[in-house]
């Protein structure tokens, strides 16, 4: 089951980090989301969050985080948040 949490606002190519939005609900460090877009698809483990450079935790809706990503994700992906 997946759980819509929000979207990317922006790729950092050159450092692999993707600007997420979170739109709704929560988001740790260990959980399992999966970014989908027109031409993205895929799902990897969670394996830090950064806001204003600052290692956190978790995340929740209204915040603006970063996270990076084993590939190319694009402006108005959507994210999900596995639950197993």
């Amino acid at each position: 089951m997946e759980i819509k949490i929000g979207r990317v606002t922006h790729y950092y190519t050159h450092l692999g980090v993707a600007a997420i939005d979170i739109l709704d609900g929560i988001i740790r460090v260990g959980d399992t989301m999966h970014i989908k877009g027109h031409t993205t698809d895929m799902t990897q483990k969670l394996e830090s969050i950064e806001v204003e450079h600052e290692h956190i935790e978790e995340a929740s809706a209204g915040q603006t985080i970063g996270v990076k990503v084993k590939e190319h994700v694009r402006e108005n992906d959507i994210v999900y948040k596995v639950i197993e």
